[in-house]
């Protein structure tokens, strides 16, 4: 699922009957922060508490026995596969790592040597992985950054996460290091830090209807139900401020969705209604960061929905290959790719098959996996993933296509390379085009029905004859029914139709990009005219119109910041994110010509003429190119005017032949042909020069990094070492 927004139905499969799970993380300095808490939590809240904290291995803990004397709700030491119960507190026995699993306790004996384990990572991890928004995670005092990665896990299932007030930690390493990451929500001192938990708890049941009125003793005070404002005003205010921000648009989002988030944030805050909250992000430009990232909350894993790979590999990629024979290698867009995940599977089982046909490395996949988080992108790049993966990939493909390090597994060289990862945002960004694959799961429940309609033609027109796009288990073609035909409706398998009747127009994405433009580039590569007033400005008009060549005025960088005429027989948006460079545009038979001469116009002040440059399309038809550097008027000095000119093909004199051993030369090609020879040499001599030089420079350092690398491996061995040793020590301290 990509990083987009949580649809109503994306809800934990845990019953209302199963409590919320609060994972609490402590180190050093921390039984007198979980004293603290505790003494808070009123009886009857309804929660789960699982506490963590870092032991000596051999020693016995007393914190189960030290909690229960300021709590009155009961505290117990954790037993591998128990339930859990609402209302109790469970605590972590020694040298043991705990996880929660389908709303059982569960004790492991810890994989890695003391000075790296990370049991509160390992805990929180295992809750948002379980209890998806549910999860709430609280990291209190301690040294190291244990938790933090936790806290992160489950604020990208769309949990809560507290941190305690820093300067209320006897250590303040592990909360500051969870506040620097940017993944905490609440940050306050551990005895109001259960308060806080109680009021966004009780600010979700009012806002799903499922509200709880019933006293309790020594009950927080519930939060108040919004007073009834006009929420659909309000929403397009924040989604406004959201966009002037972000630069993106949810306006064509769901509006259950939208509200679902908002309130959260609205919950956090401990704010009256969302005008309050709309007031509050103008204020406070850093919540506009936390909220767009809240609404990029992805859900994904490995292989999710088996029948789906099972049906591709066996086969839907065996029939597209050979209706591809001939073809090196199919291209794939995996459309809200979020963390790779599904990305990669997809390189996987087409390793698989090809691997498993004869002749099959002549085959070969491009995949492109584009997201709007710009951090999931960065976590699909890396390519490195928690332990808990080995849940969904079964033991031969992990063994295939994974290498375990740092605690996890990253994904092999060889699969990372078949995925290009972008940043991109289907509403407004320029599609991938002549594609075999489109995979768009679970995106399209985030838009509304009038984005649904825009997207389909558009995937329809980005894929090539015979191509196969697939959708999530809750997405259908709706009205585009005539673009696609089903393959296997079950798994949401569809035909791109080559034939489709009253096929829907396509809205390009790069018109409504261009359209949000700022006026100052609306007017840089606006090519009407002002309305003119008088009768020879209107002929002028005609006349350049009619018989004036086409050509785009550009900076020395190759940015196009004029178009005048018909250029689209010689330039073209390039796929993906709009860009308007003539480098990128320029079709590829002019391109490197083109690129030559323009730094030649701006080198030597001089017109440049291409003479004889063939068209791919047009074999009857050369094109003549000028390349003019600009110097009046003064204001378009230092941008360079091209100049595009077809001249149809004569029919070349005839020659008398000298011997019948020689045939006629053509001047014009072989000029041409001198001119590239000339061109190939001069750059051959500069990538020469710039290679030694770069490779020198990377010798150096090499040699350098692995001086500092082996240095800094000790160092940090010796500091881990002694660090989980002081940590376990001030725990007995505190204890005894």
């Amino acid at each position: 699922m990509p990083a987009a927004l949580l649809p109503d139905h994306a809800r934990t499969h845990h019953t209302a009957a199963t409590p919320r799970i609060v994972g609490l993380g402590a180190s050093a300095g921390g039984l007198h922060a979980l004293e603290l808490f505790f003494n808070t939590v009123p009886r009857g809240s309804g929660l789960a508490y699982v506490v963590v904290q870092h032991m000596d291995p051999h020693h016995e803990t007393l914190l189960g026995t030290l909690l229960q004397r300021v709590t009155a709700i009961p505290v117990c030491e954790a037993v591998d596969g128990m339930p859990i119960e609402p209302d109790t507190v469970y605590v972590i026995p020694p040298n043991r790592e705990l996880t929660v699993a389908h709303g059982c306790l569960h004790l492991s004996h810890s994989q890695q040597p003391r000075g790296m384990r990370l049991p509160i990572d390992v805990l929180f991890s295992s809750l948002a992985q379980d209890q998806a928004e549910r999860a709430i995670g609280v990291v209190l005092s301690g040294m190291g950054a244990d938790g933090t990665l936790g806290l992160q896990a489950i604020r990208t299932q769309g949990g809560l996460t507290l941190a305690q007030q820093p300067e209320t930690a006897q250590f303040d390493s592990m909360p500051r290091h969870a506040i620097a990451s940017g993944c905490v929500d609440i940050v306050a001192a551990p005895d109001a830090l259960a308060q806080r938990i109680g009021q966004v708890v009780q600010a979700q049941l009012h806002s799903s209807g499922d509200i709880d009125t019933t006293p309790r003793p020594d009950d927080t005070a519930p939060m108040p139900v919004p007073a009834p404002e006009d929420t659909a005003s309000t929403l397009d205010q924040i989604v406004g401020l959201l966009r002037d921000h972000s630069k993106h648009d949810l306006s064509l989002y769901k509006t259950s969705t939208l509200l679902r988030r908002i309130e959260r944030r609205v919950a956090v805050h401990t704010l009256p209604s969302m005008a309050a909250y709309a007031g509050f992000l103008r204020d406070n430009p850093q919540e506009l960061d936390l909220l767009f990232s809240e609404m990029l909350i992805g859900v994904t894993s490995f292989f999710r929905d088996a029948e789906v790979w099972r049906e591709l590999k066996d086969k839907v990629l065996p029939d597209l290959l050979a209706r591809r024979q001939g073809e090196p290698k199919l291209r794939a867009w995996i459309v809200g790719c979020s963390t790779g995940e599904e990305a990669y599977s997809l390189a996987m089982v087409f390793k698989e098959l090809v691997d498993g046909l004869p002749g099959g490395a002549a085959h070969a996949l491009q995949i492109f996996a584009t997201d709007l988080s710009a951090e999931a992108i960065a976590v699909a790049r890396k390519g490195l993933y928690p332990a808990k993966i080995a849940n969904d990939i079964d033991a031969e493909r992990l063994a295939r296509f994974f290498s375990p390090q740092d605690g996890g597994w990253r994904i092999h060289k060889d699969i990372r390379d078949t995925v290009l990862f972008a940043q991109h945002d289907v509403i407004l960004d320029p599609p991938f085009t002549k594609l075999d694959i489109l995979s768009c799961r679970n995106v399209l429940i985030y838009f509304n029905a009038t984005l649904q309609h825009r997207l389909l033609p558009l995937f329809h027109y980005s894929l090539r004859p015979g191509g196969i796009m697939l959708l999530g288990g809750s997405e259908t073609v709706g009205r585009a029914q005539s673009l696609f035909t089903p393959l296997n409706p079950k798994i949401r398998l569809y035909l791109r139709n080559e034939h489709a009747l009253n096929a829907l127009a396509v809205d390009f994405p790069i018109n409504r990009h261009a359209s949000s433009r700022t006026n100052s580039q609306e007017t840089a590569v606006s090519t009407t005219p002002s309305p003119p007033n008088n009768l020879q400005a209107l002929a002028d008009q005609v006349l350049l119109q009619a018989y004036s060549p086409p050509a785009v005025l550009v900076n020395p960088d190759g940015d196009i910041l004029y178009i005048s005429g018909r250029t689209g027989r010689y330039l073209e948006p390039a796929a993906g994110k709009a860009n308007w460079n003539i480098h990128v545009m320029a079709r590829p038979g002019i391109r490197t010509q083109l690129a030559v001469a323009l730094r030649q116009a701006l080198q030597e002040s001089k017109p440049v003429e291409l003479h004889g440059l063939r068209m791919e399309d047009e074999p009857h038809a050369t094109l003549h190119v000028t390349v003019q550097a600009v110097h009046e008027p003064k204001a378009l000095n230092g941008m360079v005017m091209i100049v595009f000119r077809e001249v149809p093909n004569t029919a070349p004199p005839k020659r008398r032949r000298s011997s019948p051993l020689s045939p006629p030369v053509d001047a014009a090609m072989a000029a041409e042909l001198d001119r590239a020879h000339e061109e190939i040499h001069a750059l051959r001599r500069e990538m020469q020069s710039s290679k030694e030089e770069l490779q020198a420079a990377n010798e150096a350092l090499q040699s350098a990094n692995e001086e500092l690398q082996s240095a800094n491996e000790e160092l940090t061995t010796s500091k881990e070492e002694a660090q989980s040793m002081n940590e376990e020590l001030q725990t007995i301290n505190g204890e005894l």
